[in-house]
């Protein structure tokens, strides 16, 4: 074969670009309540008619593990979405809209860099494994008040445990829960990209801003003198330093909070729903703490709780297809680990399956979850006691579905059980 004529062969074997608008993509209804209560079948038939891409209300969604594994690293192209998410939600000028724009997750480059370093010591592997303790005490003392009433909504109980543990963490009385739930609860609509939420957003904004002033403001004038050093003595200290500014400081602990409360609280719950329907499991969990281990990580790889926004910063091509910048993009990796292509036996809940840890629960690149250590630690530690202490947990009710977009999981889940006494637990890091 002539050289020529192998150039022209290589030349028609070359793959053609497509540009984005160009495609004939499927079309997901996200924003549907239907498709939130049963995505699954919605994404299947999409990456019937394209392996990797569909069209949403505001925007695309990468449909397929290996592309959102992929994407979500190239931050060199990318950056989060917040603005974008403000602009749908008609929220420049207000107060929400302000912290979407300036919070931790939505800064770049050295900003981004500056204030993460102030905050990531405190939520390393070793910090969570710290301060498992402090977890434990936690979910025992909710289990000492809520298993004796033998029948209760699992939702609304799992809701006061990873937002005591964070006022733990960051300093905050543990007695401030009640006033500041309704308000976390409400922050975990931000991303819903419903217009209708955003007075109560605005409230809540108030609210915990409000609180957190506060609680800066007491620690200023009695600060700790035991030699400990949580959180708020670290940013206080930082910001005494010239390292943060007084409004990044309170940012950063509304940031903290929202964190960790609402996606560890539909964590567990939908843990918890997958446990009730595999009962020999949950009763391993009871004896086994290694094996709720397992089960956490597994249950983040089976149905997880976040679609995470992205917006294109260039012109970028994956796949030979052309992704222009200013695109907004989405990221479902609330069901990227049920993805057929990417595990063996994907709708199988196998703790022992050897990948466990290959889940794009906790996203990837820069932005990756800051508290990551953190939620497994203290979902792996409820699991644990609460398998000990709720026995033979029946669902007796219909649970609702919260959106899609954003942070997604149940809306209440209604059980009864057999209450049990505490055990004595081992110490296991």
């Amino acid at each position: 074969m002539s050289k020529r004529a192998g150039r022209g062969m290589a030349r028609l074997e070359m793959p053609k670009m497509q540009k984005l608008a160009e495609l004939d993509l499927p079309d997901l209804p996200m924003e549907d309540p239907a498709f939130s209560e049963n995505p699954l079948p919605h994404f299947a038939a999409a990456r019937e008619m394209h392996p990797w891409l569909a069209t949403c209300a505001f925007g695309f969604v990468i449909t397929q593990y290996d592309a959102m594994r992929d994407l979500l690293w190239l931050d060199h192209s990318m950056t989060t979405a917040n603005q974008g998410v403000v602009d749908i939600m008609n929220a420049e000028g207000t107060r929400w809209g302000r912290f979407q724009k300036e919070m931790l997750g939505a800064r770049q480059g050295e900003a981004h860099k500056r204030i993460r370093s102030v905050i990531a010591p405190a939520f390393t592997p070793q910090q969570a494994n710290r301060h498992r303790s402090l977890m434990r005490k936690v979910i025992a003392d909710l289990l000492d008040e809520w298993a004796p009433k033998r029948a209760f909504d699992f939702e609304e109980f799992a809701s006061h445990f990873p937002i005591t543990v964070m006022c733990g963490l960051i300093g905050a009385p543990p007695e401030a829960v009640p006033r500041i739930r309704a308000s976390l609860e409400a922050f975990g609509l931000s991303f819903s990209l419903d217009r209708e939420h955003l007075p109560m957003l605005e409230d809540a904004m108030k609210l915990l801003d409000a609180f957190v002033q506060d609680l800066v403001a007491e620690r200023r004038k009695n600060r700790r003198s035991d030699g400990e050093r949580d959180l708020l003595e670290i940013l206080i200290d930082t910001l005494e330093s010239g390292g943060l500014s007084e409004r990044e400081l309170y940012d950063l602990l509304i940031f903290a909070l929202v964190a960790g409360y609402d996606t560890s609280k539909n964590a567990l719950t939908l843990l918890m729903d997958a446990m009730i329907q595999r009962p020999d499991l949950y009763q391993r969990c009871a004896d086994d703490f290694r094996f709720c281990q397992k089960v956490t990580e597994e249950n983040f790889r089976y149905l997880t709780t976040s679609t995470i926004p992205r917006l294109t910063t260039k012109d970028l091509t994956y796949r030979d297809v052309i992704i222009p910048a200013g695109t907004m993009l989405f990221f479902p990796v609330s069901i990227a680990g049920r993805d057929k292509l990417a595990f063996e036996h994907a709708d199988d809940f196998d703790p022992e399956r050897p990948d466990l840890r290959k889940h794009l629960t906790f996203g990837m690149g820069v932005h990756i979850c800051l508290g990551q250590f953190i939620a497994r630690a203290q979902i792996q530690e409820g699991l644990h006691q609460i398998a000990q202490r709720i026995r033979n947990p029946r669902r007796v009710g219909p649970s609702a579905w919260r959106p899609f977009y954003g942070v997604w999981g149940l809306r209440g889940l209604p059980i009864e059980f057999d209450p049990a006494p505490a055990q004595e637990l081992a110490t296991v890091e």
